[in-house]
């Protein structure tokens, strides 16, 4: 099950990025390059760092140009973030080539990529979630609140992991097939973005 693959090197993530607990941490990835494990580990290493990235930006004391150098390292990002899920999108598309979708095929509200997405952005949810139910000096009415959301994100979970399986399993089987779109970011394209390409003149 992709679910259990994805899972595992979520979470594996995540423990290696609180090893060091920085953003500018270094970055090693330990799968072979061009493989589902390389993008996946990827992936959510920059959905890791982006975490944190929020968390700094939304320091109500931060200097105005330190926000804005914080702003330009989220949308750099992002764009990261969105390349590798077209990337691990383009990986299901290839594996699934050779099969021949039924008549009666339906398409996905979403690609497998995103739907894998959305996982990472869950793990670091129930993780940090944890963190706040294991704190030490919170009010006990802090560490209620907050165990009653983390068994809300863990049915999520459930579900979220069984549904990416379900979709994986009628694309191989031909019940609904791929259909992937480029996102056509246009906040950093120079040629998109009116800001930007005003600029150049």
């Amino acid at each position: 099950m992709i679910s259990e693959k994805a899972n595992r090197i979520f979470e594996q993530v995540i423990e290696n990025y609180h090893i060091f607990d920085s953003i500018d941490c270094p970055f090693h990835n330990p799968y072979p390059d061009h493989t589902l494990e390389y993008l996946l580990y990827r992936k959510c290493w920059i959905d890791t760092m982006q975490w944190h990235m929020e968390d700094e930006v939304r320091d109500p004391d931060i200097e105005p140009i330190v926000g804005l150098e914080w702003k330009r390292r989220i949308d750099e990002s992002n764009q990261l973030r969105t390349d590798t899920v077209e990337f691990i999108d383009n990986y299901f598309l290839r594996y699934f080539s050779h099969v021949s979708p039924r008549r009666d095929a339906r398409i996905n509200t979403e690609s497998p990529a995103w739907a894998l997405d959305r996982l990472s952005i869950l793990c670091l949810k129930i993780y940090h979630m944890r963190q706040e139910t294991q704190k030490i000096d919170a009010s006990p009415r802090h560490v209620a609140s907050c165990m009653e959301k983390l068994m809300i994100l863990l049915r999520q979970h459930e579900d979220l992991c069984r549904s990416i399986d379900e979709l994986l399993e009628d694309i191989r089987t031909g019940r609904k097939y791929m259909k992937v779109y480029k996102q056509m970011k246009m906040y950093n394209d120079a040629s998109l973005n009116p800001v930007l390409y005003a600029a150049r003149k």
